[in-house]
């Protein structure tokens, strides 16, 4: 056909004018998707199995944004971003068949803080077991801990639901917004009186102060904050951390609510099994394909420019990049209204996070860790107290890296030995506090290297032969995260999780139904409803907002 209708303009004396119409004909779509990221590949799959012709953009060689699993060092794999698995919701697993596609989680036991006085606190899946080894530090903890664990659970069942709804606007009178609004309200109340009080003080308190209602032991409120800070740009005593507290523990492997999980093969495997879905519904992956712009022509998104000067039209256009590199660099300032480009600037991303990914010469020794405790195949972590976490954020305060940062080191491979040699072992550590900006000049190699440098001779003062095994380090700083996987200032959450950029003001108030201000286009990434973490649900909400608008029905995640 394509040969037919050349032919044809061609005896027309429209060669050249036609071999251009023709070639924007061909690149035409119902949708485009800007980023392969997960959420990115999780919208366009669940848009091409509604019947669109979806095509996703990558500017990279290769797919999966912060999930992502690559060879750096001859014959290990490194989970070269996220590196655990719990969020991903399994709705969308079902809805995707993922695990026919590949995609397998492997649990891991539990995890363990190592103090500087030779000691440790172990947790694991087993609440009663969790519970006698915080008895080995405090009894009066031990009777504490299951009041503890009750009142996140109950803070997870009542915002679970939520996570795959689109937030209702406060300020509309549709019957969907106000049925929203009103089945809120009711959740809400249905908490009694007493947990409604302390609902509200939950998502605006710190994590410290949190902490502190239940437990004394220092080591047992070290260990239970990190999750506080990871992957944020709060300190444990920040008001609003005791709400990231809670985004990490509202995930679940095989049913068990607040378990991890290492994805089998690294985190790539999920973009790899998302993107096989995709193609399976007919959908299809561009890669090296960086989008410099997208078009906007009398108030409608109808496609994007790439940065090699090609063009790709559709009917709507979907981005997952976070909010600021969509609307800052990837739109032409004069197709949107000051007043919105002021509340994007003024969304808060700020990266506050590191990550080194190490090959192994054969398994670190931790003597203060019997060598047969299962919590070893979980997150290890090194600190003594809130107050050393603290301390560690006021370096990011003073723009430096954490001289005694938190890390979150795990061993992959003790569960999954296809990561790595036979005998040899990859560990993936997350790093706490590391910042986009230096009080002393931009990042250098120089620079990553000496960050690099902290990290590890932080891990070997816990494991005397850890620095003699290391065959292979690979360093990433902010700088590295946002060059390379494109995340604003290194945040891995597109967007920091405080109760002011949560629901109906994610990413900004009037803008937290996945629509932009430009008709026809819509955002999908963690910027949006209900935040980072390698969760999904961005994506497939957003999905189901679009079909919503094509009057094509939902996505079947709801």
């Amino acid at each position: 056909m394509y040969l037919l209708i050349l032919a044809l303009f061609e005896c027309m004396g429209a060669k050249a004018s036609l071999r251009e119409g023709v070639r924007t004909f061909m690149k035409s779509y119902d949708a485009i998707v800007i980023g392969a990221g997960h959420n990115g590949l999780t919208a366009a799959a669940y848009l091409a199995g509604a019947g669109l012709k979806v095509v996703v953009l990558e500017r990279n060689p290769h797919i999966g944004g912060a999930s992502i699993s690559r060879e750096i060092y001859p014959g290990f794999t490194y989970s070269n971003c996220s590196y655990v698995s719990s969020l991903m919701r399994p709705e969308i697993m079902r809805d995707l068949e993922l695990p026919k596609y590949g995609l397998q989680i492997i649990p891991y036991e539990g995890g363990l803080t190592m103090t500087r006085d030779g000691g440790y606190l172990a947790s694991y899946t087993d609440h009663d077991m969790s519970r006698r080894e915080i008895a080995r530090h405090s009894a009066r903890d031990a009777e504490a801990y299951d009041r503890y664990a009750n009142e996140v659970l109950r803070q997870c069942r009542f915002i679970k639901p939520m996570l795959m709804q689109t937030p209702p606007d406060p300020t509309s009178f549709k019957p969907r917004d106000i049925k929203g609004l009103w089945d809120l309200g009711r959740a809400f109340h249905d908490l009694g009186e007493e947990a409604m009080y302390d609902t509200i003080r939950f998502w605006t308190m710190s994590c410290t102060d949190f902490l502190e209602q239940y437990f004394e032991s220092e080591v047992v409120k070290a260990h239970l904050a990190g999750t506080s800070i990871i992957g944020t740009a709060l300190g444990p005593s920040s008001p609003g951390s005791a709400y990231v507290l809670l985004h990490h523990y509202m995930g679940e492997v095989d049913g068990n609510i607040g378990s991890w999980g290492f994805a089998r093969g690294g985190m790539g495997a999920i973009a790899r099994a998302m993107a096989a879905a995709l193609e399976a519904r007919g959908g299809q992956v561009r890669t090296e394909a960086e989008v410099a712009q997208v078009i906007v022509r009398n108030g409608k998104a109808t496609g994007v420019a790439l940065a090699s000067g090609e063009e790709v039209h559709a009917r709507i256009v979907v981005s997952n990049m976070d909010v600021k590199r969509t609307f800052l660099k990837a739109m032409d300032s004069k197709d949107l209204s000051e007043d919105f480009l002021r509340q994007v600037r003024n969304f808060k991303i700020r990266g506050s996070s590191g990550k080194l990914n190490i090959a192994l010469d054969g398994m670190p020794d931790f003597p203060a860790v019997p060598k047969d405790c299962p919590a070893l195949q979980g997150d290890l972590h090194i600190t003594d107290s809130i107050e050393s976490l603290e301390r560690a954020y006021d370096d990011w305060k003073n723009g430096m890296w954490s001289r005694r940062p938190y890390v979150d080191m795990m061993i992959p491979t003790l569960l999954d030995p296809t990561m790595a040699p036979d005998g040899k072992h990859y560990m993936s550590v997350f790093v706490q506090y590391v910042p986009p900006k230096l009080a002393d000049g931009e990042w250098s190699t120089e620079k990553r290297d000496a960050f690099g440098a902290t990290v590890i001779n932080a891990i070997a003062e816990y494991s005397p032969n850890f620095k003699d095994l290391i065959l292979h380090a690979e360093v990433r700083t902010p700088h590295e995260l946002e060059n390379e996987v494109g995340l604003t200032e290194g945040n891995i959450f597109h967007g920091e999780l405080t109760f002011d950029q949560l629901m109906f003001n994610r990413p900004i108030p009037g803008y937290a139904q996945y629509r932009a201000p430009v008709r026809n286009m819509y955002m999908c990434g963690s910027s949006t409803h209900p935040g980072g973490g390698v969760m999904g649900a961005p994506g497939a909400n957003a999905a189901r907002e679009i079909l919503r608008d094509l009057k094509m029905g939902g996505t079947g995640a709801a």
